[in-house]
């Protein structure tokens, strides 16, 4: 059994590390969907009556979109290999703190708080159920009648 589970994650940890990757779709859980598509006509736009010479404005709409697509490039290249790095620290980060405290604190707040949750029930039915039953029998007694006048 033990042989049997240590393959399992043996092929796990493999499976993570070796995963092919998608070069066609890079956003597979749609993330950015509705975050970055800007397009030229997203951005820019002629109204009927003023619109600049056909050239113009095919010129306009290659050179925003060569631009816009070889300055991500370049950016990506330039910043987004260091930044994929100071990401996969946070995250390691965050899942060490969690894995190792975060998780062991709520686990101990809970075995702790259950024997005070079990201290607290005990009082209020040995000091508050009482009172209460009898605060309760008094007042079931009294009846209230409403009555309009003209």
């Amino acid at each position: 059994m033990a042989e049997e589970q240590s393959y399992y994650e043996e092929k796990i940890s493999k499976d993570i590390l070796t995963k092919e990757i998608d070069l066609v779709d890079r956003d597979p859980k749609r993330i950015n969907q509705d975050v970055v598509k800007v397009d030229f006509e997203d951005v820019i736009a002629e109204p009927y009556g003023v619109q600049s010479f056909d050239g113009v404005w095919k010129a306009s709409y290659t050179s925003f979109t060569v631009t816009k697509y070889w300055c991500y490039r370049l950016l990506s290249t330039l910043i987004g290999v260091p930044l994929s790095v100071v990401w996969g620290v946070l995250f390691a980060l965050v899942s060490f703190c969690h894995i190792w405290a975060v998780v062991p604190c709520v686990k101990s707040y809970l075995i702790e708080i259950q024997c005070v949750g079990r201290t607290f029930s005990l009082c209020v039915r040995t000091f508050c159920d009482p009172f209460f039953e009898a605060v309760g029998k008094v007042f079931s007694a009294v009846k209230v009648t409403l009555q309009k006048q003209v």
